[in-house]
């Protein structure tokens, strides 16, 4: 098959013109369609390698490699067809070598042709083959096709008299491939010079054909590798040329090549054609463009997915033409968790956008904080530094997501209730209007829908901070102050804002380990004649007791400061903490914390030796307005 086609690349460049030279050198420049590449396997397994395109090899059928060391997902090779070779990237966890080079999980190689790539620990050897050497000279299947195409043209010699008799003969690039051709002898011979001199023109005939066609293929070569290595100056010097003009046609022509760029929890793939735009169409990837070919609801294997519907790539390419900006949103928390390798999610994001043929820019918030969706620092992201200094008009954009707050049954076939309002939110966050994957593609009817009960945009920053307004917060005589509320409630902001500058010593279990050294603590203020503020979550009676019994012996009365914040403002507050820099001082609270306060909180009562019970309310005091747009955005979905 390989001999085949270059013989027929032969054939086709004989059939050019002179005048067309030119334009066959600048086609030099993209061989690669008329390639075929691929990969050989030791027991004659031979893997198809299209241009460009990535392919997962591994473990299985496929290879025929059963050896447990090496992964089902090994390796991702991608063929490069202008470059004659290939890249190599690990997603196994045993190494693979490209020759003597060995990979690490993560890492990528370069194979050329004629190169081994060893599968797992420098076992089954795959041996990469292109048409053509890497070197730009023809190979020996080549000159089999050289040999192949002058054999067909000396089958011509009537058409080749007819040409050469013609008053103005039209040069062929046929030229460039032979010499002029050596005529035959014409001469008549005459009966009496018999069988002998029938065997001297066979032998003068035979040296003529072999000296012929050694010269052919001498000239041929000289001339193809010419050819090349002009081909390769005018890729070289168009290349100068791009470089040259991005600057100013950047925005234009849109990106010149795909790429992967990384910022914190952030990773951006911006797809080769991508261009900058003031309308942006934005869509989430998991549920709205691709769902699992399994049916399972996450993935089983990175190549476990399929585009949702067929109307969505035509949809895209009718965006793309209307001037949009198509743009892909995803939260990937299980790369920050360990259970999906960035490696193998970005191949899947340039294997579904190759699907779709289509330039798009995707942006893949892989663990908590600002560029966790319905967060906006994704969109953040793109507006100030992705999208070529244009600035985006919402009005004109939209978002579109699968994670809408949708109910059990809310569409007829049993429809799951959504696993969030994620999607929702973030649209909401942005001030997009929002559309659900069925209402965008397929023209359905709106679904209802519900929002979480908390609302951080409702917040009011006004409010009183204490009920009953007639108590008061501090006293002159000694005390103690046990707080009782939900993590991140407000209590440490409130006690130093409040309480710490008035002179009360400041206990709390996350500084000194133990409620026994809170109950240590306090016993040793209390006799030094110091009033004690305990900011711990206190949520039962048998943990307040401690302190009540401890202000008992001392003589001294003991408050409760309740803190009313919901579990859902806590949660929020404990996310606010995480996405904003001036809260970097508070740690990160586990939900099982919070389910455990709920389980176990029982309301405090005056009952319990408490002198007076305080209503404490969350009262947010921003630093800057740039904090409190932070904090209203809804947070979670």
């Amino acid at each position: 098959m390989a001999e085949e086609g270059v013989s027929s690349q032969i054939q086709v460049q004989a059939s050019l013109s002179y005048k067309e030279e030119s334009r066959f050198v600048g086609a030099q420049t993209h061989l690669g369609a008329h390639m075929s590449c691929w990969l050989l396997g030791p027991s004659g397994v031979r893997i198809p390698l299209q241009d460009g395109r990535a392919v997962i090899l591994g473990r299985g059928p496929h290879t025929g490699v059963a050896d447990k060391k090496c992964s089902r997902h090994q390796v991702k090779v991608v063929a490069c067809y202008a470059d004659q070779d290939a890249v190599i990237t690990q997603l196994g966890p045993n190494p693979s070598f490209l020759d003597c080079e060995q990979l690490g999980r993560g890492q990528s190689g370069k194979l050329t042709h004629g190169g081994t790539l060893y599968l797992v620990n420098q076992s089954h050897p795959f041996k990469l083959h292109y048409s053509l050497s890497s070197n730009g000279t023809a190979s020996n299947t080549a000159q089999k096709g050289l040999k192949a195409a002058n054999k067909t043209k000396r089958g011509r010699n009537g058409k080749e008299k007819e040409a050469q008799s013609s008053p103005n003969p039209k040069r062929s690039i046929k030229d460039f491939f032979a010499a002029s051709p050596m005529k035959s002898s014409k001469r008549q011979l005459s009966p009496e010079r018999g069988p002998e001199m029938k065997r001297q023109k066979r032998d003068e005939e035979s040296s003529d054909t072999s000296m012929k066609e050694d010269e052919e293929e001498r000239l041929a070569e000289e001339k193809l590798k010419q050819l090349q290595e002009l081909a390769e100056k005018s890729l070289t010097e168009r290349s100068k040329s791009a470089q040259l003009s991005s600057s100013s046609s950047s925005s234009l022509k849109g990106c010149l090549k795909s790429s992967w760029q990384q910022i914190g929890n952030l990773l951006l793939y911006t797809a080769a054609g991508v261009k900058g735009s003031d309308k942006i169409a934005g869509f989430d990837i998991d549920g709205c463009i691709i769902t699992t070919r399994s049916g399972k609801v996450f993935p089983t294997a990175p190549d476990d997915w399929k585009i949702v519907y067929p109307e969505i790539q035509p949809r895209l390419a009718s965006l793309l033409k209307k001037g949009y900006k198509v743009v892909f949103f995803t939260n990937q928390m299980g790369i920050a968790k360990g259970k999906l390798r960035p490696e193998v999610f970005k191949s899947k994001v340039e294997d579904i956008l190759t699907t779709l043929q289509l330039p798009v820019q995707v942006f893949v918030a892989t663990g908590p904080g600002i560029y966790r969706k319905p967060v906006m620092g994704m969109w953040n992201h793109l507006c100030e530094k992705a999208n070529d200094g244009l600035t985006v008009d919402k009005k004109q954009s939209f978002y579109v997501g699968d994670a809408a707050g949708r109910p059990e049954n809310w569409a007829p076939g049993k429809k799951k209730k959504d696993f969030s309002c994620s999607d929702r939110l973030f649209a909401l966050n942005l001030g997009l209007q929002f559309h659900t994957p069925e209402e965008y593609f397929l023209g359905w009817k709106s679904a209802p829908y519900s929002l979480p009960n908390f609302d951080p945009r409702k917040t009011d920053s006004t409010a009183r901070l204490y009920d009953p307004p007639s108590a008061s917060l501090t006293s002159s005589k000694t005390e103690v102050i046990v707080a009782v509320g939900y993590p991140a409630s407000g209590k440490s902001t409130f006690f130093h804002t409040h309480i710490i500058p008035k002179g009360y010593v400041y206990v709390n279990r996350d500084t000194l380990g133990s409620w026994q050294s809170c109950v240590s603590a306090t016993e040793r203020a209390l006799k030094e004649g110091r009033s004690v503020a305990v900011d711990n979550t206190n949520p039962d009676p048998e943990s307040r007791k401690r302190y009540v019994d401890v202000a008992k012996a001392a003589g001294v009365p003991c408050r409760c400061f309740h803190f009313s914040a919901s579990l859902e403002q806590a949660k929020h507050n404990n996310r606010f903490r995480e996405m904003a820099p001036s809260d970097s001082k508070h740690a990160k609270v586990n939900d099982m914390v919070f389910h455990s306060y709920k389980k176990h909180f029982v309301a405090p009562a005056l009952s319990e030796g408490f002198s007076e019970i305080l209503q404490v309310h969350f009262v947010p005091d921003f630093k800057d307005t740039q904090s409190e747009i932070l904090f209203r955005q809804f947070s979670e979905g």
